[in-house]
């Protein structure tokens, strides 16, 4: 048990000699400074009316410097380029956690909480069973399609990836479909509500359970009201509050199946590996809910997390190689569209059907 616990820390463990390399230096250098532009990207009218988050736009450009000049300078970088790809990342997974309240997931009452549970793990179930058995993908791209789709979108994808180890182009793979697929959304829901015969409410928790990205449930409830909107961000924030569970739950099945292959081949078990930064994202949660930070100082920390999330894209789409992505190939597409589909046809019905038993 002992041993399990030691091994569930150890990703956390930071080497400090690596703050005297002088990759380390260039390479957190390189990542703030991309990061810094992709803020500013995200700034511009342009960007905001398309909904495109700094995080979204760090990627591609990490993508772009990635498979350009990051190829002649990668060996002068990489530390500091893959620290942030891994430390930074799971800081940024726990300082989100700061974003929800529990008082928040109170307040969509049993009904959201039913229908989130249910969306999350008929999604997840359903992207597992397509990804491996209809289109015949890994079971890593599978995994981070999945986790994408039925949680909370990129920052979903970019916490499941420690877990399963997943290579990075797989990373940027899923997350390019939740661009695609939740900005389809974004614009389709408003348009929809006309012939769903759904109240405002109703339409808020629809959202709230069904679209990938925060911004993206922002952008749709506005579009119909300011009460619809408030309603489809704290039923997002529920949905996003379940990450933590997921990701333990999904450690534990990961370390279940290794066991018994390991057993198979007759070597040793291997242990429960706990993702702790998921823990502790329940944590900060906690925290944020006693109010024991003034809201400036919760602004801070809101505003210094999407820092490092966005550092950490940029991190993501550096080591990514577009000729990995091209390799993919149209079946993730195809799995994320299936998926898109669920989220809301079969999303649409799930909601209504769980409205009727409150």
């Amino acid at each position: 048990m002992l041993s399990a616990i030691k091994n569930s820390f150890q990703p956390l463990v930071i080497n400090t000699k690596q703050y005297g390399d002088t990759r380390w230096w260039l390479g957190m250098l390189l990542v703030v400074v991309l990061a810094g532009a992709s803020v500013a990207l995200s700034k511009l009218p342009i960007m905001q009316s398309a909904q495109f988050s700094s995080l979204t736009i760090g990627i591609v450009l990490g993508i772009i410097v990635g498979n350009s000049v990051f190829a002649h300078i990668a060996t002068r970088t990489d530390v500091g380029v893959d620290y942030a790809k891994s430390i930074l990342l799971k800081a940024g997974v726990i300082l989100f956690g700061f974003r929800i309240t529990f008082a928040q997931v109170a307040g969509v009452g049993w009904h959201g909480l039913l229908t989130d549970i249910v969306m999350l793990l008929g999604t997840f179930i359903l992207a597992v069973q397509l990804g491996k058995r209809v289109f015949k993908l890994d079971e890593q791209t599978t995994i981070l399609i999945g986790a994408g789709s039925s949680i909370c979108g990129a920052a979903a994808v970019m916490a499941t990836e420690p877990v399963i180890k997943a290579q990075a182009h797989k990373v940027s793979v899923a997350v390019a479909t939740v661009v695609v697929f939740g900005t389809l959304s974004m614009f389709a829901y408003p348009i929809m509500l006309e012939y769903m015969g759904l109240s405002e409410h109703a339409y808020g928790i629809f959202v709230g359970s069904t679209i990938h990205e925060v911004a993206q449930v922002v952008a749709a409830g506005t579009a119909v009201s300011a009460n619809a909107a408030d309603t489809a961000v704290i039923e997002k924030m529920l949905r996003v509050m379940m990450l933590a569970p997921f990701l333990v739950g999904l450690s534990f099945w990961q370390s279940k199946k290794h066991a018994n292959i390991n057993a198979q081949g007759g070597e040793q078990k291997a242990g429960i590996t706990i993702p702790w930064f998921a823990v502790l994202f329940i944590v900060a949660s906690g925290i944020h809910s006693l109010s024991v930070i003034p809201q400036g100082g919760t602004n801070a920390i809101v505003w210094f997390d999407n820092i490092l999330l966005t550092i950490a894209m940029v991190a993501l789409g550096l080591r990514t190689h577009v000729g990995a992505i091209r390799q993919a190939g149209i079946k993730p597409l195809l799995l994320a569209g299936c998926l898109f589909l669920f989220l809301t046809l079969g999303g649409f019905a799930i909601n209504v059907g769980i409205a009727q038993l409150f």
